[in-house]
């Protein structure tokens, strides 16, 4: 059992000893958004949303500007957040509720931090977003729930029958469609017309977006409670906001001018040399005039400066308990979204950065002054925050986490990581599948469905240009294997596959079919073997 022996937290080489040298071990709150672009924290930066609180965690603490998620939907880089493993070790690779979902729930073996802190004493309270499982809830690996949204409400059901239950959903979903269908309706402001689909308006007003009012006061109901006890606790808050429809309170779009607004310099790109599938889901957007883009940036804008102001009642209410000075805070998101970018909203399979970069700010009181204010530029993973809460606390995890822990950064130290992060998609429900290596200067995109992409970040940070797209005026036969890589690019292109398949081998990825119609990579696992 962990118990409370001192009033400061002071990170050590694992573990924690107070100013006395005695044992003690810090609370932790995590705040997790749902769908949160890093930019929108970042001083400086064009896409940096009005967030008080967020920029006075990150005056006492550590802001690392190059955090990414490990995937570009909810389900999968929330389960790795929450077992600190990759989607090829988890299993768990896109919405689990959703008729043609590949699974429902991480493998049986997966082993979740949580169980690992509860076993050894520490209070763990969950409200919020769970969405990591159709068959679990946070309560079945260690957590008290809170108010939960998106749980797990399966119960016994087997396999079939929760696929039976999704599809008689979208079924009823389309009827309902078919009963609203007015062909002669004008477009509205906002609005996506998707006949045979249901009405879908990209932002809106609304004075409690997605209820996360409640989830947070579940949350400080939580922290009130856990303060008066002697176990160290952790908080997790995980909102629906900003996620899409965009839906603030008036109070926050009215901190925004619309006239100040200005769209990404690549809202214009063409996106000729990139895969048609980025075309065909940018089309609907195109729906939108370029006003009401700029309306919705405002709106996106304006969601983040909402969640903001529910991140600081949490962080009010730590104070209020009286233990502000034991508590260390983690402010991030699930993913990231594009927010205008290439002319895309939401997420999904373009892999640009702005749908896996994600805020991530670590700080607190008992960070020691020489950290606080400071940025970490490294190449940052989802998967590192297991590690890092586990160092945090002073335990090792029971199960092994390929991630890095971040501690070091939290003591003003050198990061000691890959210089690499990864990102995987077995498709977003009637999509393809990718995998995506990213260095500090080059991301390669592998696309089975399509070409393959190659970004220099340094030159262009947009991902305007990729580099691997060729004009086929006449197609050709007899053509020399590699020949359709140029050839500047080669040794490039070959050390970023080994990269790929090397860690998706090394953590359980089972994209290997050897088949010729589906082994279409420019390079295959074998060049990482023998």
């Amino acid at each position: 059992m962990c118990t409370r022996a001192g009033p400061r937290w002071t990170p050590g080489s694992l573990g924690c000893v107070s100013r006395q040298g005695l044992p003690t071990i810090p609370n932790i709150v995590v705040f997790m958004t749902d769908q949160q672009r890093g930019a929108t924290v970042l001083p400086g930066d064009p896409l940096k949303a009005i967030t008080p609180h967020v920029d006075a965690l990150a005056a006492d603490g550590v802001t690392f500007t190059r955090a990414h998620t490990v995937s570009p939907h909810c389900c999968p880089s929330r389960t790795s957040f929450l077992t600190g493993l990759p989607p090829s070790t988890h299993g768990v690779w896109n919405n689990v509720n959703v008729a043609n979902a590949l699974r429902r729930t991480p493998y049986a073996d997966t082993r979740f931090w949580s169980q690992d802190l509860a076993e050894a004493g520490f209070r763990l309270g969950f409200a919020g977003k769970w969405h990591v499982s159709n068959t679990l809830n946070p309560r079945d690996v260690g957590w008290q729930e809170c108010l939960v949204t998106a749980p797990g409400a399966a119960g016994e059901a087997t396999e079939e029958q929760q696929r039976a239950a999704a599809t008689e959903r979208d079924r009823e979903l389309a009827a309902q469609a078919a009963v609203d269908h007015d062909p002669g309706r004008q477009r509205r402001p906002g609005e996506i017309l998707r006949p045979g689909y249901t009405d879908y308006v990209h932002y809106r007003v609304n004075p409690d977006p997605y209820g996360d009012r409640a989830v947070v006061d579940s949350a400080i109901e939580f922290i009130t409670s856990a303060a008066e006890g002697d176990q160290p606790w952790i908080s997790y808050v995980g909102t629906l906001g900003p996620h899409d429809p965009y839906q603030p309170p008036q109070e926050f779009l009215d901190l925004y001018d619309l006239d100040a607004i200005e769209l990404p310099e690549t809202f214009d790109d063409p996106m000729h040399d990139k895969p048609a599938l980025y075309r065909r889901i940018r089309d609907r957007f195109d729906q939108l005039t370029e006003q009401e883009h700029r309306e919705a940036l405002r709106h996106y804008l304006a969601f983040c400066s909402y969640e903001d102001h529910l991140f600081g009642r949490v962080r009010d209410a730590v104070a209020a308990s009286g233990q502000l000075e034991d508590t260390i805070f983690v402010y991030l998101s699930d993913h990231g979204d594009y927010a205008g970018d290439h002319g895309l909203w939401c997420k999904g399979l373009p892999a640009f950065t702005s749908a896996y970069h994600v805020p991530l700010v670590i700080g607190g009181a008992p960070l020691g002054e020489d950290v606080r204010g400071t940025t970490v530029t490294d190449l940052v993973s989802m998967i590192d925050l297991g590690p890092t809460l586990m160092e945090l606390c002073g335990r090792e995890p029971t199960a092994p986490m390929p991630g890095h822990s971040l501690v070091p950064a939290l003591r003003g130290e050198p990061l000691d990581g890959p210089g690499e992060v990864h990102f995987a998609s077995n498709g977003n429900e009637t999509l393809g599948n990718q995998r995506v290596v990213m260095t500090d200067r080059w991301m390669l995109v592998v696309n089975f469905f399509d070409a393959d992409e190659l970004y220099d970040l340094v030159n262009d940070p947009g991902q305007r240009h990729n580099l691997l797209h060729r004009d086929r005026p006449a197609r050709r036969t007899g053509i020399t294997e590699g020949s359709t890589v140029p050839s500047e690019l080669r040794e490039v292109v070959d050390e970023l596959y080994a990269r790929m398949w090397r860690f998706g081998l090394a953590h359980g990825d089972d994209l290997t079919c050897n088949y010729i119609l589906t082994a279409l990579g420019h390079r295959g696992p074998g060049i990482v073997l023998g």
